[in-house]
C-alpha cells in the first residue's frame, strides 16, 4: 500500500495506537495525590466544620484557591453544578427574571438558571465560540438580571466586552470557568473580571478530584450569601457558628459542602495547574501552528494566546461536508482515542454543549409536571424557543467545526502523528480541488 494514500481509501494509517485521553489533572496525579487522601482519611475526620483531628483542608484550599485567582473570597463546594447555583442564589436570581447564557456551554448553566425558577434567553456566539457581545445587547430586556458569560473549550471569551455590557445595563456578570481554570485575559485570571466566577473540578477538567467546584467573588456581601446557600442557609462568623440575625443572611441551604478528602487532593493539583497548562498551550499551539497553513482551516479566534489554557483545538471548514469528510479521513488515520475518550468529532456530535441538543431545555420540561418555571405568572410573556435556528451562527459553527481535545500528556510523537494526519489528509483534499480545478 501507498504510505501517502489515505487509509479511508486502503492506504496506511499514520497510527494504529489511540491517542490518550483528555482528563487534564488526571495525567499529572501521583503519590502525592495517595498520600494527600490517606492523611486525611487516617485523621478519621471527613467534614469540613469538625472532626476527631480536624484537618482543616478545605479552608486552606480555599485560601490558596484565592491566592492563585488574585480574588478575595473563595467558597469550595461540591461540584461545578452546585457552584453555578450557589453563585445564583447569592446574586439574586428567581422568578420573573431572564437570564442571558450562551448558544455553546453545557447543561448544567441552563438548568441552574431554570432551577431557580428563571428564563433562560439564548445568545448567540461568534468565532471564539463564546458570548458574541453585540448579540448579548440585542436579548436584554426589562425583565434581564444579568448574563452568564462561559469561558469554553479551555479559552477566554470576549469578558471585558460583556463586562462593559453589563455595567452600562446594570446587569450581573457571572464567569463560568469550569472548562477554562488558569486561564486569563491581559494576565487577569478568568472568574474574576464580573461580579462572581465559577469552576469545576470534575474528572474532564484542568484539575479534579473527581468531582468539585468552587466560587469567587471580590464583593463581601456576595460571598457571605455564596457561604450561606452553600451550607445550611445561614452564614457563619469567624468562629464558625451560624448567624441567624441578619435577613440578607437568612437564606435556603443547598448543602453544596465539599469534603476534607477532596479538598486535600485539590490542594496538590492547584499547586500542579501552572505545568498542567503548559503541557497542554505547547501541544495545541505546535499542532494549530501546522495548520496556518492551509487555506481550507479556519482556527477558532482566541482573546489572549497567552491566557489560553490549550485543552481544545476547534478547527472550522467552509461547509459541513468538508467537515465531515476531513473527521473522517482523519479518524481513519488513527486521530482518535479509546470508545470512552472523546476526540476529533464533529461538534453536531459534542451532545450537551449544544443547546437544541437538550431535549428538558427545547421541550421545556419540568420536574412537577406542570411546567416550573415556564408557566410561573411571574414569567408569563418570556418564555422562549429553544428549537435549532434560534442561534444561527452557532448552528453554522456546530456544523462545519471539528473539536479535539488535548491531553495534558501529548508526547512528541503524538504531536506529530496528529500534525503528520492533518498535513496527509488537508494535503489531499487541497490537491482533490485542484485536480477539478484544472479539468
Amino acid at each position: 500500500m501507498n504510505r501517502s494514500r489515505l487509509a479511508i481509501a486502503g492506504g496506511k494509517p499514520v497510527r494504529t495506537k489511540p491517542l490518550p485521553l483528555e482528563f487534564p489533572g488526571i495525567h499529572h496525579m501521583d503519590q502525592r495525590e495517595v498520600d494527600a487522601a490517606v492523611r486525611v482519611l487516617r485523621s478519621r475526620s471527613l467534614f469540613r466544620y469538625y472532626g476527631i483531628a480536624l484537618q482543616k483542608e478545605v479552608e486552606k484550599l480555599e485560601a490558596e484557591l484565592a491566592r492563585f485567582f488574585r480574588v478575595k473570597y473563595t467558597i469550595a463546594v461540591s461540584s461545578g453544578t452546585g457552584a453555578l447555583q450557589v453563585a445564583l442564589s447569592a446574586l439574586g436570581v428567581g422568578p420573573g427574571q431572564e437570564i442571558i447564557v450562551p448558544a455553546y456551554s453545557w447543561v448544567s448553566v441552563a438548568a441552574a438558571v431554570v432551577n431557580q425558577g428563571a428564563i433562560p434567553v439564548l445568545a448567540d456566539i461568534d468565532d471564539t465560540f463564546c458570548l458574541n457581545p453585540a448579540e448579548v445587547e440585542k436579548c436584554i430586556t426589562p425583565k434581564t438580571r444579568g448574563i452568564i458569560l462561559v469561558h469554553m473549550s479551555g479559552a477566554p471569551g470576549n469578558v471585558k466586552e460583556v463586562l462593559k455590557i453589563a455595567r452600562k445595563q446594570r446587569l450581573f456578570l457571572l464567569e463560568d470557568c469550569a472548562q477554562c481554570n488558569g486561564g486569563s485575559v491581559g494576565g487577569q485570571k478568568v472568574g474574576t473580571f464580573g461580579d462572581m466566577g465559577i469552576f469545576s473540578f470534575q474528572m474532564n477538567k484542568n484539575i479534579t478530584a473527581g468531582e468539585g467546584g468552587c466560587v469567587v467573588t471580590n464583593d463581601a456581601r456576595l460571598y457571605r450569601r455564596a457561604f450561606a446557600v452553600h451550607d445550611l442557609g445561614f452564614a457563619r462568623d469567624q468562629n464558625g457558628r451560624l448567624i441567624m440575625n441578619d435577613p440578607d443572611l437568612c437564606l435556603w441551604g443547598k448543602g453544596y459542602r465539599l469534603d476534607e478528602v477532596r479538598a486535600a487532593i485539590l490542594r496538590v493539583q492547584l499547586k500542579k495547574l501552572p505545568s498542567i497548562i503548559e503541557r497542554m498551550h505547547a501541544s495545541k499551539y505546535r499542532i494549530r501552528t501546522a495548520l496556518e497553513k492551509f487555506p481550507q482551516v479556519q482556527l477558532r479566534k482566541i482573546i489572549d494566546k497567552k491566557g489560553d489554557t490549550g485543552s481544545f483545538l476547534i478547527i472550522t471548514y467552509h461547509d459541513a461536508e468538508t467537515a465531515k469528510k476531513i473527521n473522517l479521513a482523519l479518524r481513519a488515520e488513527g486521530i482518535v482515542t479509546s470508545s470512552q475518550g472523546i476526540s476529533n468529532i464533529l461538534m453536531t456530535d459534542w451532545g450537551l454543549h449544544l443547546y437544541y441538543n437538550i431535549p428538558s431545555l427545547v421541550n421545556q420540561t419540568s420536574v412537577d409536571g406542570r411546567g416550573f418555571p415556564w408557566t410561573l405568572a411571574e414569567n408569563a410573556g418570556l418564555a422562549r424557543d429553544y428549537h435549532k435556528g434560534a442561534c444561527l451562527v452557532a448552528d453554522s459553527l456546530f456544523e462545519r467545526s471539528m473539536l479535539i481535545a488535548v491531553p495534558s500528556c501529548l508526547s512528541e510523537k503524538d504531536e506529530d502523528d496528529i500534525i503528520r494526519a492533518f498535513d496527509k489528509v488537508l494535503s489531499a483534499l487541497l490537491l482533490a480541488r485542484t485536480s477539478i480545478a484544472a479539468a
